[in-house]
């Protein structure tokens, strides 16, 4: 059963991963690339409104590590991607006083200032999505658990590269480190 719960605008930020031109339009389930913008822009707009940071963060295609594994993200002679693959999407409606994060692996707090922007700003919840699920969202949140951040995680605002991996992770994880809602649950839950 779903518990209610609230969300306090001045110690929230909205994070979302990785909407930017070089995934948002590749193959992904359950929601397609420009459905999950949709509700990001909508639950950004919300937010903004009520006071709450907003945080977009995207991974710089080309200084991303990888390392040998059994499956590899990319081919050793891949192209490097352009540069326009790492800028975000314009239909986020990323605005002024928005921060911007540009992370160089799959977690967004590694390498980056995202927490010390969070703590200054007195941020206690993080309401987070984007794409991939089991990928930069996944290892994002993880981290954020690890350093004591409430969690909401968006179902329809979040999509992976297949449903079974997506419907994994928010059946299986993501009720066990925070609230699983939809994005207009989390926009009523701003009060």
């Amino acid at each position: 059963m779903t518990q209610a719960f609230s969300l306090d605008p001045s110690r929230t930020a909205l994070v979302m991963i990785d909407l930017q031109h070089g995934i948002v339009g590749r193959p992904l389930a359950p929601h397609g690339g420009q459905q999950v913008v949709t509700h990001a822009k909508q639950l950004a707009d919300a937010m903004r409104a009520k006071g709450a940071a907003i945080v977009w963060v995207r991974v710089l295609l080309n200084e991303l590590h990888f390392p040998q594994a059994d499956v590899s993200m990319r081919a050793p002679d891949a192209p490097p991607a352009p540069a326009e693959a790492s800028e975000l999407v314009p239909e986020t409606g990323v605005q002024a006083g928005d921060l911007v994060v540009s992370k160089r692996q799959w977690g967004a707090f590694y390498g980056t200032d995202l927490e010390l922007q969070l703590r200054r700003r007195g941020i206690d919840t993080i309401v987070l999505g984007g794409i991939a699920t089991n990928f930069g969202v996944e290892s994002t949140a993880r981290a954020a658990y690890d350093r004591s951040f409430r969690l909401v995680f968006v179902e329809d605002a979040t999509s992976s590269l297949a449903e079974d991996m997506h419907r994994f992770t928010f059946e299986k994880l993501f009720p066990y480190m925070g609230h699983v809602r939809s994005t207009q649950q989390v926009i009523d839950a701003l009060g």
